[in-house]
């Protein structure tokens, strides 16, 4: 223990309470010298107080912290003297965040050091492990406060002990002041136990640049009770689904013939789980050949929200993705690497796959926004990935395997195409565009199939979750006509279809709506 914080600490402590050391008396030993009277009994015991919490808060300040592991991160523990306690989160350079978990003299700081790439490593090549990561977590976290707890202890009392030893000399009342020290910290810790909330989490306190994160994230709470409701009213929504495709028989001009080729066109899920269901009735019902998923199927790109893409290896028709601006490339090496996947065929730099007799050409999003640290030049970062899928789309029209169908996020970067290809696919802006480029490739861009994710719950209109179903002649591989499918988002239980033909099949095609609910 350094002596120079307690040497200060007891000069400043003996200057405050007056405490002098005693001349010796030149009379009769025992007798106390005149010239220094003894201390007031309250300014002695102010003095006591005042030596306990600067020692106590000298010991935790030198040996008072814990470096623990909790999950993939590794942390440093720390007990700090407070008026208000509760707990408060550092996450460096961020921010914090403040809970108000307790009430009690002492306050938690738990700082993020890092994040250990080896126990990283191990969830993203073990995907399984993320099932058990919250009870992994929680014990974590069990494990180094009751290391925490004991080393304070030991700093605190210690920390009192050297100091009461330092301002007065005497072994009696240095250990009383140990003995007051332990004291006060164990009815800190009972009034902490007993005041504790464990919802404090669902209401934090964000500070530094976190504090934009309400507004991103927002409430937790209203977030877990909103889709409590959505997933309520799901079971409805997927009944409405199954409707589909028996209204379509009842459109008119255009009957698919079962040889067409059927590709559900889905965009923009963003982490919503409810999609899957919604997608996997569409595929049974309309007996889907192809899904074409033109991004943005996560929301942050973590590695720990991987298992979320685990569904698509049992929606029963292959699965082509390409890279949304939410989507990292570690969501795409799980796609790409993980075995479990062999309906998915991820397009990245103009890879061309043939699929359900289809040949799909695509490009994934250059850029990566959840960590704001993409490109500025946004549209100029967009079009010259685009360029690039143009040039393949070229080498592939010059060794007579021309693609059918171009798809990037973008709508920016899949214009570049424009002339390539007969159909151009992307997402991103959550709202339907469909248009015919001037070099004659028809351009369709999907709405949200998730309703715009989870955080589309704090919206005031719930936002629609959209797909469509595009028809494909099989020899021609030239599209013939699509529907259009929206369903109500959250607590509604509506659904239309829409069909819709090409100009050059009929110029007077008008939609045709179906309203179920």
């Amino acid at each position: 223990m350094a002596r120079d914080p307690f040497r200060a600490a007891a000069a400043r402590v003996r200057h405050l309470i007056r405490l002098r050391p005693r001349p010796r008396s030149a009379g009769r030993p025992g007798r106390r010298a005149r010239t220094g009277g003894a201390p007031h009994p309250f300014g002695r015991a102010l003095g006591l107080v005042a030596v306990v919490l600067f020692g106590a808060w000298l010991g935790l300040l030198v040996v008072g912290s814990v470096r623990a592991p909790v999950g993939p991160m590794d942390t440093t523990m720390t007990l700090r003297p407070s008026l208000s306690g509760g707990t408060k989160i550092n996450v460096s350079p961020l921010g914090a965040l403040e809970l108000d978990s307790h009430r009690a003299p002492v306050r938690l700081d738990v700082d993020i050091d890092r994040l250990d790439p080896v126990r990283s490593e191990a969830l993203v090549q073990h995907p399984e492990r993320l099932a058990g990561l919250e009870a992994e977590v929680g014990a974590d976290v069990g494990t180094g406060a009751r290391e925490l707890a004991v080393r304070s202890c030991v700093a605190v009392v210690s920390g009192a002990t050297a100091l009461g030893l330092a301002v007065y000399r005497r072994p009696r009342r240095a250990l009383a002041a140990g003995g007051l020290a332990l004291a006060l910290l164990t009815a800190s810790g009972v009034g902490a136990y007993a005041t504790w909330n464990p919802e404090s989490v669902l209401e934090p306190k964000f500070s530094g640049l976190l504090s934009s994160a309400p507004s991103v994230v927002g409430d937790a709470r209203s977030i877990v009770t909103d889709f409590d409701v959505y997933q309520q009213e799901l079971a409805r929504l997927v009944t409405n689904v199954t409707k589909l495709y028996d209204a379509t028989s009842t459109l008119p001009v255009y009957s698919p013939d079962p040889a067409t080729l059927r590709v559900l066109h889905v965009s923009d899920i963003h982490l919503n789980p409810a999609a899957w269901h919604i997608i996997g009735s569409l595929v049974e019902q309309y007996d889907i050949d192809v899904i074409i998923d033109s991004g943005d199927t996560m929301d942050h790109g973590a590695a720990v929200e991987n298992s979320f893409l685990d569904p698509i290896s049992d929606l029963g028709a292959p699965y082509v993705w390409v890279r949304g601006n939410h989507d990292s490339v570690v969501t795409q090496q799980y796609l790409e690497k993980n075995k479990r996947f062999k309906n998915v065929h991820v397009l990245d730099e103009g890879r061309t796959v043939n699929v359900g007799g289809l040949r799909v050409a695509g490009i994934g999003d250059p850029q990566f926004t959840p960590d704001r640290t993409g490109p500025e030049q946004a549209e100029g970062v967009e079009r010259a990935a685009g360029l690039r899928l143009a040039a393949a789309l070229r080498d592939q029209r010059r060794a007579g395997t021309p693609a059918d169908i171009a798809v990037a996020h973008e709508p920016e970067a899949v214009r570049q195409t424009d002339g390539l290809v007969p159909l151009a696919l992307a997402g991103h802006v959550h709202h339907r565009q469909n248009e015919v480029m001037k070099g004659g490739t028809r351009l369709m861009v999907e709405g949200s199939t998730g309703g715009g994710g989870l955080r589309a719950v704090q919206n005031e209109k719930p936002e629609q979750v959209l797909a469509s179903v595009l028809y494909l002649d099989r020899s021609t591989r030239r599209l013939q006509a699509w529907d259009e499918i929206t369903l109500g988002g959250l607590g509604l239980t509506t659904a239309e279809v829409s069909r819709h033909l090409p100009k050059e099949s009929r110029p007077d095609a008008t939609p045709s709506p179906i309203r179920f609910g």
